[in-house]
């Protein structure tokens, strides 16, 4: 693993061959790590002093720190760009609806092809910055800014033809702005009309990963003489978001939920998934691990990205999921199980994860369940 990026998610099967490619045509950009935990003068939609785990969020996309990282995220950043360059023809003088448009990014690329008017909503107060770069570049009679919740604001038109948005989160789900999304399709969306993208996918398998979960899972059990095991647990039940190697990797990939962003309901983003993982080699899996492919169908030809280990890294990396337990698993054992999914009831941007998985193997018999949360 990438251990220099690992970062755990605090207050702040993927197929052997890659199915998309896109063309990137400027040099590798050096990766940049953003934290965005330090906000001061940030201001927020509705923000009194009391704020909620909402505003939190929003305030968070205030800074430009992460948006930067957002942007010089090439496989992300210029997949958008392809689909929209390369398909003029969903856009052209038709009126767009962005969703999350931060600085803007998506609803330039829309107004550059012929977009007949975009409206860019932002809830943080990035949505100032994203006025001024809309003018700057010449797109204020094309491109409208709205600052505000989608929940909450008034669209000076009835219906939209497209909507865009970049709303995926670690572990695809992590934020919650999927319905948001939806929200906007159902309230403004002609019939007939597309969303973009129109399918995500979330896929696991399983790793070996004894040096790192050593170094952040059994450190607790010892620290400079005394027991602090009491935190392992802790540290047990947040997932963490990291680079992953493709030799780590000790089974299949599995594919869990298909999400039809153009059909589905919100309650759909709460699922549990049956899994399978049938192992490659002898080895210990150490941890399960969950990333997400996205599709652009709409388009001439399929277009999108993956975000698993064996694709070119993207800035939401792969989410890895400690187990309690060292499975020792032969050539051609499977660990089984399902995995739950929901919105914290909480703080519904959070993600609940209840995770049940059995091996009957050779070496080693195990049945356990255990339960995370993405915060």
């Amino acid at each position: 693993m990438d251990h220099g990026h690992r970062k755990p998610l605090t207050a702040s099967g993927q197929s052997s061959k890659t199915r998309f490619q896109y063309n990137d045509e400027d040099d590798a950009i050096a990766e940049v790590a953003t934290e965005s935990s330090n906000m001061e003068d940030s201001t927020m939609c509705e923000a009194g002093d009391d704020k909620t785990s909402a505003d939190y969020y929003f305030d968070s996309y205030s800074h430009f720190g992460i948006h930067e990282e957002m942007l010089k995220d090439a496989v992300r950043t210029k997949t958008y760009q392809n689909v929209i360059y390369k398909n003029a023809f969903l856009f052209k003088n038709k009126v767009v609806l962005d969703v999350g448009a931060g600085t803007g990014i998506l609803s330039l690329f829309c107004a550059k092809v012929g977009a007949k008017h975009v409206y860019a909503v932002e809830c943080s107060s990035m949505a100032d910055m994203a006025q001024q770069i809309v003018r700057q570049n010449g797109f204020s009679s094309v491109i409208t800014i709205l600052k505000g919740k989608i929940e909450e604001i008034d669209l000076p038109v009835a219906q939209v033809d497209v909507i865009i948005s970049e709303w995926m989160g670690y572990f695809l789900l992590y934020e919650n702005m999927l319905n948001t999304v939806l929200y906007a399709r159902d309230k403004w969306l002609v019939q007939g009309g597309i969303v973009l993208p129109d399918e995500a996918s979330l896929y696991l398998t399983a790793i070996e990963d004894a040096e790192y979960k050593e170094e952040k899972i059994e450190f607790w059990d010892n620290v400079y003489g005394f027991d602090m095991s009491c935190i392992r647990k802790q540290s047990m039940s947040e997932p963490l978001v990291d680079t992953v190697e493709q030799n780590q990797i000790v089974t299949n990939c599995q594919l869990l939920k298909t999400m039809d962003i153009s059909n589905m309901h919100s309650g759909d983003v709460s699922f549990t998934a049956p899994f399978k993982l049938l192992a490659n080699r002898n080895d210990y899996i150490h941890a399960l691990v969950a990333y997400f492919d996205v599709s652009f169908t709409k388009c001439h030809k399929l277009m999108g990205f993956s975000t698993g280990p064996r694709s070119r890294a993207t800035h939401w990396k792969q989410t890895v999921l400690y187990l309690e337990d060292v499975l020792s698993i032969c050539q051609g054992e499977a660990v089984v199980g399902t995995l739950t999914v929901s919105p914290n009831k909480k703080n519904p941007r959070d993600v609940d994860i209840a995770l049940k998985y059995s091996l009957d193997g050779q070496h080693c018999q195990v049945s356990r369940t255990q339960l995370y949360r993405m915060r």
